[in-house]
This record gives structure tokens, sequence and C-alpha cells, in this order.
């Protein structure tokens, strides 16, 4: 095996901090650069602004070690199963032969000496090391992991147990635990929000949720999806006897070297029991106010309004459209030192420096509207609440607000405009919408173009004039956009991450006298427009012409009205 460089990885936050291309680490009361060099290479990676094969490159370089590539690791022979796929995937190092008969270890953590060397150790013969983008190494395993379960086809799981003690005695089987551990693995290291494990008549589907938009995977072999279900069950203290009603658990998880809390719902169907996990990263960081891309007018206009003293901020959208991480960059924006923030949350999805935050638990009654009559008890400054769901926390909601507090929520509605008829449905009266109410944020998110495989697309009149969507967005002749090919970095959809787009309802004079008035949505958004609001379409018609997102996308995740 080639010497493993000497370098560690605060060398390589040296070198990155050097050369320019490392973002500032978060603040937690430390100094800047030791925080950067206690970090992982994966997260300086993250940190840097660099594409994750150019991130490899340098890499690469400066461990002064050959570059690998995904197509070599794809044809080769895979000699992962000789090693725990968690290891592997945790550690990102993937080892295989190459077309030539040469055993190849591909890494995308050079610095990790001990853990290469624990692997060069299983074989006896010389190891080729050679550095891979992160993604790679992920990329690669599922390839062959789907592979190995086509060439195997459906396994035999054996006879059903027929009994609660023997389902529990087959769902704390190791085969059952490597299934489930594996498909957190994968889900972890993919990206994805979710995971859906529906039975079917014949074996199982498994699928997940990346980027908003639902992928088949290949399901874990030789086990069944009561036994998945039975063992997450039991990891949640559900009843695994009760198969005939929907039960709803919590349970914490490690993958891919990241810890999750994950939301099960299981669901009784025609030919067994669902499972949908929703994967929640403890460790998720903040995304600054200033890098959650509204435009510089709007951020202008909700700082104004979060730096008030008192007001109704909301944040609408529909389930899964980036409220919560909204909500967590609008109030880590604020002084917390010089102002008591609480907030209650179901789940609490950040830790905000400096807030108070609070689980609602229905079940003892620490609802939201029991908690916010708390809160105005405990001299608060801010005060956020999860969701406005009924016409109790809505009324303690607008009266906080009105007693000199800021106070910040979420709704679930099509428009930003569309808030105040919701708030007015509830049950709250216009006029205290009209004095409460600062602003509101509708949003959307839009899946990003694969920047590996995008491809340009320059505008002409022929080409607008045959395209409806184009010439409702008033595209100009000569514009250059980007559509979606498909790669192997982004599993050929064309698309890699979210952005958001946003619509800023900013309430302002005339239209606190149309709310009064008690004119309806439309209405309330012309004037609003008349004063410079984008709508969502709007505002993703502005980056699809920067080539963040594509024109389909825009038109799957916003319409126009």
């Amino acid at each position: 095996m080639e010497r493993v460089s000497a370098m560690t990885v605060g060398d390589v936050a040296a070198h990155l901090e050097r050369i320019g291309v490392l973002a500032s680490a978060p603040h937690d009361g430390r100094r800047g650069k030791e925080l950067t060099q206690q970090r992982t290479l994966l997260e300086l990676r993250e940190l840097t602004r660099m594409r994750p094969a150019a991130f490899a490159d340098l890499i690469a370089s400066l461990h002064h070690l050959p570059r690998g590539e995904l197509a070599a690791m794809k044809e080769g022979a895979c000699l992962a199963q000789l090693f725990s796929p968690v290891f592997l995937r945790q550690h990102a190092m993937f080892p295989y032969r190459d077309a030539a008969g040469g055993l190849r270890l591909a890494v995308a953590d050079p610095t990790a000496a001990d853990d290469i060397a624990a692997i060069s150790l299983a074989f006896s013969e010389a190891v080729a090391l050679e550095v891979v983008a992160f993604e790679d190494v992920a990329l690669a395993l599922d390839h062959h992991a789907e592979g190995q379960a086509e060439a195997d086809g459906a396994a035999e799981t054996g006879p059903e147990p027929d009994n609660a003690e023997a389902l529990r005695d087959l769902a704390s089987g190791a085969p059952v635990v490597r299934a489930l551990d594996s498909l957190f693995e994968r889900a972890a290291a993919q990206r994805a929000t979710d995971i859906h494990i529906e039975p079917l008549r014949q074996g199982m589907q498994a699928r997940l949720r990346i980027d908003g938009v639902l992928r088949a995977i290949a399901p874990p072999r030789g086990v069944s999806s009561r036994a998945l279900v039975s063992r997450l069950k039991i990891l949640s203290g559900l009843n695994i006897a009760e198969q005939r009603l929907p039960q709803d658990g919590r349970l914490r998880v490690e993958a891919a070297g990241r810890g999750f809390d994950v939301r099960l719902a299981t669901m009784p169907t025609q030919h067994g029991e669902a499972a949908i996990l929703r994967l929640l990263e403890r460790s998720n960081s903040i995304v600054s106010f200033e890098k959650l891309g509204i435009r510089d007018g709007d951020a202008a206009c909700l700082r104004r309004r979060l730096d008030a003293p008192n007001g109704l901020v909301i944040v609408t959208g529909p389930t899964g459209s980036g409220k919560t991480t909204t909500l967590a960059a609008f109030l880590s924006s604020l002084d917390s030192a010089a102002r008591k923030i609480l907030t209650i949350e179901d789940p609490i999805e950040y830790e905000i420096a400096g807030a108070q935050q609070s689980q609602a638990r229905p079940a003892v009654g620490l609802t939201f509207a029991n908690a916010l009559r708390a809160f105005l008890r405990q001299d608060p400054d801010v005060i956020m609440v999860g969701e406005i769901r009924d016409a109790e926390t809505a009324r303690i909601a607008v009266q906080a607000a009105l007693t000199g507090h800021l106070v910040l929520s979420t709704l679930h509605t099509n428009s930003a405009a569309s808030a105040v008829t919701r708030l007015a449905d509830i049950g709250v009266e216009r006029y205290l919408i009209a004095s409460t109410l600062s602003a509101v944020v509708s949003q959307r998110l839009a899946r990003r173009l694969c920047e590996d495989c995008r491809k340009p697309l320059v505008l002409d009149s022929a080409t607008i004039s045959g395209d409806p969507r184009l010439t409702a967005l008033a595209m100009p002749a000569g514009a250059k956009i980007y559509e979606p090919v498909g790669c192997d970095a982004c599993g050929f959809t064309g698309y890699r991450g979210r952005q958001a787009l946003f619509e800023t309802f900013d309430v302002s004079d005339a239209v606190r006298r149309g709310i009064l008035s008690g004119a309806d949505d439309a209405a309330l958004e012309t004037t609003a427009r008349a004063e410079g609001m984008l709508r969502l379409i709007e505002d993703g018609r502005a980056r699809a012409l920067v080539g963040i997102t594509s024109v389909d996308e825009v038109f799957r995740v916003a319409s126009f009205r």
C-alpha cells in the first residue's frame, strides 16, 4: 500500500484557509481557527464552496495520491462484503479489484491512517490507495448492494411467526438488525429525509424521499417487511402485537457517523403494516439568515420586522417546505444576550444558541396553547410557537404580539396573503390581525440543478414562443437557462440539494387598511405587489435565470395565481 501522508485534518484546514475557499466556522465560544481544525474532513468539505469532485482533486494532490474514479469502482469487483457495510460507509472507504485484477482501496479521507491500515491488514497482497469523493463511496456501495439484491432475487424468509414472542425473537435476530442498520446507513448517505417500508403481495418495497421526491431502492435481502416493522416498534417502545391500528413512536439511531431522531408512523394495509420514518439530524447546523437566499429588499424588510420589539411574523407553506429551518435562521439572527427567547416546538429540530426551547407533549397537557400561556409569565421578549393549529393558540399568539412581544410561528396556507384569511377563519378578529401582523413569508423548496451534469440552453424567440411556460415567465430572448441531465452524482435525476423560493408579504399601512376593510386574498396580494412583492413563481424565475434550478422545477413547486 502507498504510504499514507502524515498530513492531518488541521493541516488540510490551514491549506484551505490559505487558498481562501474555507467559509468561516460557526462560533461556539472557541476561536474560529481552533474550531475549524477540530472538524472532520467531511465537515471541512461542507464548509468550503468547492464541488465534491474538486475537493477530492485537492485532497489527492495534497496527499500525493492518485485520484480514483466512480466508473472504475462500479465496474470493478466489489470486496465490500468482506467488511461491515456500516464501517465502510462511516469511514468512506471502498475496497475493490480493478479491471486488471489489482487490489485497490478508494478512500475519501486519507488522513484516517488507522482505519486505512485496518482494512489493508485484511489482505495478504499489496493494496493501491486512491482518493475519491465522499459521495462516490456511497454511490459505489449502493450500486453493488442493489446489484447483489437483483442477483439474489427474492430471498426466502421462512414462515411468518404467529405470536408476539416469536415475532419479537425474529425482529431481534442478527439478519433483521443488520438489514435495518444498512437501510439507515443508505438513507443517511443519500441525504434522505424519509424512509418508506411498504409491504407488497410478495416481498416489499423500500423508497427514500430525497430532495422532496421519492426514489425506489433495493429492499433489504432475506428479511420480511413484518420483521423490519416489528424491529422498529421494539426500538420505539410500541406494541408489536397490535397490527390493526396505526401507531406513532420515536427512536434514535446513529448512521453514516451522524445522530438522528426518527419519527415512526405505522399504518395497516392490505398486505401488512407499512412504516414511514422521518429522519431529523440531531446535529443539524442552523442556516444563517444571509444564506437562506431571500432577495436583498425582502431581507432588509424582514430584518426590520425582526428587530421590532413586538409583532407577529408568520412563515407559511406545505409540510416539508423548510418552514422550521427559516424560523431557526430568523431566531439565530437575533441578539439572544439582550432578548429572552422562548420556543415551543414539536419536535425540536435545531438547537438555537441562547434560546430556551421546550418540546410539546400533548399526552401530559403541554400543548402549544398551554405553553404560550406559561411563556407570558416568563418575561420573554421573543416567542416562537411551532405552528398555529387552532383558535386558542392563534388568540394567545395574537394577544402576546399585542402586549409587546415578538411572536414567530407557522401556518399551512398556499400563499403569503392567504395567511390573513386563515387567521380570520380560525377566529381572530380582523382588527387584531391588522394591529399585530408584521410580515408573512411563504416558501417552497425547489430542487437545485446538479452542477456536474446540468446542460445550458440559450433561449431564442422560437424556443420561447413554442413553450408556454417560458412565455408565462416572460423569459427574454438570449437568456441562458439550464436543464437537468442526470449523472452518478445526482442519482440520474439531474438535481442535487434544494433551494427555497420565497414570497415576502410585508404588512404595510396600505395592507393594514385592506385587512380592516375585509379585502380578500387577491386584493391584499394586489396591494402588496404594487409595493414590490415578488410572488413565488417570480422568485423561481430569478433562480432559473442564474442556473440554480430549472423551469420545470419552478412550475412543479410554484404556480401562477
